[in-house]
Order: structure tokens, then C-alpha cells, then sequence
């Protein structure tokens, strides 16, 4: 009984492997910015309508807010 070594299969290995640890983060960044847009969305909806007013939104524009976390509900950049 005899053992071959491939060059080309160790390199097929090897190059797999940063492409599944690259997807692997990719859905885990996902995971995690969904996790903070539904953490943003609960808190911004927990506020009575004057405690959103106070900071310049309305009940309606909550769900705007949360997904576009840099971005001023009024048009105004944010700084």
C-alpha cells in the first residue's frame, strides 16, 4: 500500500477554506445588523409620540429611521 501526495488537492483545501470563513462572516455581519435595526426599531417605537417629537420624527418615520441609521428623517445630513 502506497500514499500519494497531491499538491492540488491541498491547495484546493486551502482555498476553500478563506471562502467559507468569508461567507461565515458575511451572514454573522448580517445577523448583527439586523439584530441592531430591530434593537433601534423596539426602542424608537417604545417612545410616546412627544418623546419622538422631541428628537424630530414621527411615529411613521420609525421604521425609515431604523434602517437608514445615518441618514436625518428630514433631509438634513447628521453630524
Amino acid at each position: 500500500m502506497s500514499t500519494i501526495y497531491s499538491p492540488a488537492r491541498s491547495a484546493q483545501a486551502t482555498t476553500s477554506t478563506p471562502r467559507i470563513v468569508s461567507a461565515f462572516k458575511g451572514f454573522w455581519d448580517a445577523i448583527q445588523e439586523w439584530r441592531k435595526w430591530e434593537r433601534l426599531r423596539t426602542d424608537l417605537g417604545s417612545l410616546s409620540d412627544r418623546e419622538l417629537m422631541d428628537i424630530g420624527i414621527s411615529r411613521g418615520e420609525v421604521d425609515y429611521v431604523a434602517s437608514n441609521r445615518d441618514a436625518d428623517p428630514r433631509g438634513i445630513r447628521s453630524v
